[in-house]
């Protein structure tokens, strides 16, 4: 499982918009080939922050599966227009905990 891990940072004031179209653009992401989750948090100390992390089953699912479909020029539509800059998109890799 790749896991996606993103700081957005919505313009001071949308916040509830931006959930609102979040909510909105939820269902695009979830039925995208790879799709495993997603979860969106909101940050305590500064409210105009996200984190938000989706599940992949590879990286070539978000990269070029989502990043490359049309729905992606939907989702971006709905939420970057609420983002002060957009930032990186790093991804992740599970570590073995065990040995």
């Amino acid at each position: 499982m790749i896991t996606e891990s993103v700081i957005l940072r919505v313009h001071p004031g949308r916040e509830a918009a931006y959930e609102a179209a979040f909510r909105e653009a939820s269902p695009i992401i979830a039925r995208q080939r790879g799709y495993l989750s997603h979860s969106l948090k909101r940050g305590i100390e500064d409210p105009s922050t996200y984190l938000l992390t989706v599940g992949w089953e590879t990286l070539e699912d978000h990269e070029a599966g989502f990043r490359g479909s049309a729905d992606y020029q939907e989702w971006r539509r709905l939420l970057h227009p609420f983002y002060v800059e957009l930032p990186p998109v790093p991804h992740y890799r599970d570590i073995d905990l065990a040995g």
